[in-house]
């Protein structure tokens, strides 16, 4: 057996339990400002048709700027454009360090500055920014630190697309699953059949702004923006959002192209005690008895999903004439499998930036079926001016 290779022992039937050691925090500063590989990461690395139609389904938007070659064509662009969300599918993100430790994606910051067009060539640089902590106990899962990831994303004429900091909060597994009672809800939610048929129907009846320009002039601090609907969510729209190539950290694979990875690195799986099978981290997801050995109680979202539906309210309220410069999300709570998850934002400011653009400043939020606000966060939209 080579060195790089571990027994099949090593992989335990629980996700790793590691610790917080002087040596692992002293590692960790040794990695601040180091840039980090992506091509285990890299799930499109171009904006094709296709792929934008595919990422558009699993973060259920139609928006037919996005998914129409024929009306991108006719707008503005003169072409098909992706959602800004697109990044995410090209590449969502990155895991450094932190061996054996839990991880939750914990708050998003994005900035915008170019439109990625049907064609576009998408590749990121991602850069290990450093961390804040180790915090002394906390309610939610005892000592943590909370790091940080730069990616930066550019076309092919070198031009900066998006930037994205991705902050993840980093705890110790076995604190987690000591306070997952407290944090117990009912689930799957008790939904009646006629609360589940006035969800459907207030989805059914979501469209976007589409070609009729929203402008500046018209709208008012106070104003609140469209409602986007999401869920009941099932397992299907957890998968449907990883084949849209938005989610792995590393891709998901399978035989034994994932059984060479996990032997390689132990700590990256876990061995279902129900099928016996080798299933990734990452299946905290999609995989109830991984999450419970994460510290929830059922599988849940993926946090930068949630900010792909915020991405998705947005866009179909400004318009087709509207760009999204910026925005920022934290995530509180889980959102389990069987929840409803409501996406809105009121206007806060109305003002000419630093840019001489006409902009609006939304406070944002992400209501679920508990009153619970998962997503609290902000965004800036530039709108464009009559005359």
């Amino acid at each position: 057996m080579s060195k790089n290779t571990a027994p099949a022992d090593e992989i335990s039937r629980e996700l790793a339990l590691g610790k917080f050691t002087d040596k692992m925090l002293a590692d960790m500063r040794a990695l601040i400002g180091t840039d980090l590989r992506t091509e285990s990461c890299v799930n499109n690395e171009y904006a094709t048709r296709l792929a934008i139609l595919r990422f558009c389904e699993g973060i259920g938007d139609d928006n037919p700027l996005w998914t129409d070659p024929a009306y991108g064509a006719a707008s503005s662009y003169g072409v098909q454009i992706a959602p800004p969300s697109f990044i995410i599918a090209c590449l969502g993100s990155l895991q450094v360090g932190w061996p054996g430790l839990g991880g939750f994606h914990c708050e998003t910051t994005m900035r915008f500055n170019k439109p990625i067009k049907v064609g576009d060539r998408i590749t990121a640089r991602v850069v290990f920014d450093g961390f804040e902590g180790p915090t002394e106990d906390s309610n939610f899962g005892g000592r943590r630190v909370k790091d940080f990831l730069r990616q930066e994303y550019r076309n092919q004429n070198d031009e900066l697309v998006a930037t994205f900091i991705c902050s993840r909060m980093r705890f110790e597994r076995s604190e987690m699953q000591k306070r997952r009672e407290s944090r117990k809800v009912e689930l799957p939610h008790p939904w009646t059949d006629d609360e589940i048929a006035a969800i459907e129907k207030d989805i059914l009846a979501e469209k976007p702004r589409g070609s009729t320009p929203r402008y500046w002039d018209d709208v008012s601090v106070g104003d609140e923006i469209d409602i986007v609907t999401k869920g009941p969510l099932g397992l299907t729209d957890f998968i449907a959002f990883i084949a849209a190539g938005a989610a792995p950290i590393p891709r998901i694979a399978a035989h034994a192209v994932s059984l060479k990875r996990y032997h390689r690195h132990p700590k990256w799986a876990f061995r279902d005690p129900r099928t016996h099978a080798l299933e990734p981290v990452y299946s905290v997801h999609y995989n109830d008895y991984a999450a419970q050995l994460q510290g929830a109680q059922i599988a849940y979202d993926v946090g930068v999903q949630r900010t792909c539906w915020h991405i998705h309210s947005l866009t179909n309220w400004m318009g087709d004439a509207g760009r999204l410069k910026s925005l920022f999300g934290q995530y509180r709570a889980h959102v389990y499998l069987s929840d409803v998850v409501r996406l809105g934002g009121r206007i806060e400011a109305k003002e000419i930036d630093e840019d001489g653009e006409a902009v609006v400043r939304l406070k944002t939020w992400a209501h679920n079926q508990r009153e619970q606000n998962v997503m609290p966060g902000t965004a800036v939209i530039a709108l464009p001016r009559r005359g």
